[in-house]
């Protein structure tokens, strides 16, 4: 699985109304978040076809629970 990462946890932080956009860190990690999101999408895009999708298995549902 591919996820988009930033360059710290991906959180803005605000305790009333407007006080996020004065979060000058947490907006940059989420405009890094943003950024990377859309690149994974325009690889995906770009490399759509070449290459194959996994066969699905049927699942196995356990409870875990033996005898």
């Amino acid at each position: 699985m591919v996820i988009a990462g930033s360059n710290y946890w991906n959180i803005i932080h605000g305790r009333v109304p407007g006080e996020a956009a004065l979060d000058a860190e947490g907006n940059q990690t989420l405009r890094v978040l943003g950024r990377n999101m859309a690149w994974l999408l325009q690889m995906k895009d770009a490399t759509a076809g070449s290459v194959a999708v996994p066969v699905q298995e049927k699942k196995e549902a356990t409870n875990f629970i033996r005898p």
